[in-house]
């Protein structure tokens, strides 16, 4: 089984990685950054898994299509997408530079919407497969001081299940993850207990949960949230 998973090295990218190597996943992963991808392929030898690398900026659809390619170019399959890398930028709409407003579009939607394009046409033809978006809560509900970030994780959900229903028919899933406060790096310094917060490994241990459910079911959507905040 082959998966791809995009900002690998940290938080919840790098949970799903590690949970899926355990179980045997042969793996494609891609961060802005190639010394931290090394280095966290070195980590996972233990696993026996194969792994590729690729240092990709997911805010920039050049670089995104040349990781497409590179996966394409190793993997004769895909079996899993995990739509991961995204940014988070607090600030009001009304006060923002256009530039907060573009960089998130860019790496929180646009992102998703050209690899799931690419990976989704080649589960489409082998009719399996299944795609995996990091939403946020925010797809729902406006986050205070996070305007734009809210917009563009709205319309990230919209887009998983545009997706969802144009590939349901070909047998390939598509499902959205929706945390809410999460311990990554996005809270580094926070006074708040971490065992508060929901955990990188919960959403890991969803989406391996959702892949062990029979052939014939979709999860649409999963909501996770601290039980208090």
């Amino acid at each position: 089984m082959n998966a791809i998973i995009t900002g690998a090295t940290k938080g919840i990218g790098k949970a799903i990685a590690i949970k899926l190597a355990e179980q045997g996943y042969d793996l494609a992963l891609c961060s802005r950054n190639l010394e931290e991808l090394e280095e966290f392929r070195a980590s996972l030898q233990y696993t026996g898994a194969d792994i590729m690398i690729h240092k990709t900026d997911c805010s920039l659809k050049a670089e995104v299509y040349a990781f497409c390619e590179s996966v394409n170019a190793s993997f004769e399959k895909v079996d899993v997408l995990v739509n991961n890398a995204g940014v988070f930028l607090p600030g009001m709409v009304l006060d923002e530079p256009d530039e907060q407003y573009e960089s998130q579009l860019d790496l929180n939607l646009n992102a998703v919407y050209y690899l799931s394009k690419f990976f989704g046409k080649m589960m489409r033809t082998q009719s399996s497969g299944h795609i995996f978006n990091i939403c946020s809560v925010a797809s729902k509900q406006n986050v205070e001081n996070a305007g734009s970030y809210s917009v563009t994780k709205a319309a990230l959900l919209s887009l998983n299940h545009v997706f969802r229903e144009e590939l349901s028919k070909y047998g390939v899933k598509v499902s959205a993850i929706l945390p809410g406060s999460t311990l990554t790096s996005s809270w580094e310094g926070t006074s708040i207990p971490h065992e508060r917060f929901v955990q990188p490994e919960d959403i890991a241990n969803t989406i391996l949960g959702i892949l062990n459910l029979s052939a014939g079911v979709n999860v649409d959507e999963v909501t996770l949230k601290p039980l208090q905040f």
